[in-house]
């Protein structure tokens, strides 16, 4: 794939420290704005749940944004995201780095914002995809639903859509017990 411009690591790394959260789509630049407060509610509550089952029941580690996933790091091809949250299974833990996340985690969390909507659902889900990022949670708080996707070859498929009062247990987790009700404010 042709980039449309020619942003590497390095420019990134050059980037100022403002508060806007960029990332680098198929060597693209993509700026979004600071997450809105709905947004953080949501993510919170979410990690809430999330801390209480890793790494005391499944193991590995639980990450939350900002914390850089660099997929591609070439000088043809640079792909650098920013989960909102992210989960490292220990077969995947030999990828961290300095840098941050040197590959793709095992689980990526995408909470959907109206600037991000499209990006989150298009964009960032081909890209997960393309780089073997085996489940994507895209949690939606106007629609208060959260779809949990697992990459079947080289798309992902639907494998848990949740909303409501009931627990639900989503992959890569068993036992998880998530209340979707309880993420929004």
């Amino acid at each position: 794939m042709t980039p449309k411009s020619a942003f590497t690591y390095r420019d990134y790394e050059a980037l100022p420290n403002d508060g806007r959260r960029y990332e680098i789509h198929d060597g693209e630049l993509c700026v979004t704005p600071a997450p809105s407060f709905e947004h953080q509610v949501v993510h919170i509550n979410l990690l809430r749940v999330l801390l209480q089952h890793v790494p005391a029941v499944a193991p590995g580690l639980l990450l939350s944004a900002p914390l850089d996933v660099i997929l591609a790091d070439r000088p043809d091809e640079t792909t650098i995201v920013q989960p909102d949250i992210l989960y490292i299974a220990p077969d995947r833990m030999a990828l961290t780095s300095p840098r941050g996340m040197e590959g793709g985690p095992t689980l990526a969390v995408e909470i959907l914002s109206p600037s991000t909507r499209k990006i989150d659902r298009v964009t960032k889900t081909r890209l997960y995809a393309r780089y073997g990022v085996p489940f994507l949670w895209l949690v939606d708080p106007d629609a208060r639903t959260i779809e949990a996707f697992a990459l079947e070859g080289t798309r992902y498929a639907l494998a848990v859509a949740a909303a409501g009062p009931e627990p639900v247990d989503l992959p890569p987790f068993t036992g998880l017990g998530l209340v979707p009700d309880a993420l929004w404010p």
